[in-house]
């Protein structure tokens, strides 16, 4: 008895390019509301609050990498960027740890497929 053929790429082995894309938006709009939240307490920011966004980044989007097809671009992006946020938050200071060009890559890297996948994002 012959297999049917999987429906979709999801079905095939992952979640698909657009599926990543879109559940790394919504992380990334989590992360977002965090640190503004953090910014904009009227207190200075301990590099704690910083540490704990970065973590449950690095967190999330090692489970979308963990979740995606084998031969995904956006994965592949998704994996450079966990390691990033996972090296920033812990660092001493997360946030000057984020401010360099190997991050930014990272985050344009997701952009840029997810741009490719048909999803808008911005890291």
């Amino acid at each position: 008895m012959a297999s049917a053929a999987p429906s979709s790429p999801a079905a095939a082995g992952g979640q698909s390019d657009k599926e990543l894309c879109e559940s790394v938006k919504k992380a990334g709009d989590k992360l977002k509301e965090a640190f503004i939240g953090a910014m904009t307490s009227g207190e200075e920011p301990e590099p704690a609050a910083f540490k704990g966004i970065l973590t449950d980044m690095s967190e999330e989007v090692t489970a979308l990498v963990a979740a995606a097809e084998a031969d995904s671009k956006v994965a592949a992006a998704l994996k450079a960027f966990g390691a990033e946020t996972s090296k920033a938050a812990s660092a001493a200071d997360p946030v000057t740890a984020a401010a360099n060009p190997a991050f930014e890559k990272a985050g344009a890297d997701i952009t840029a497929a997810c741009k490719t996948a048909g999803v808008t994002v911005n890291f």
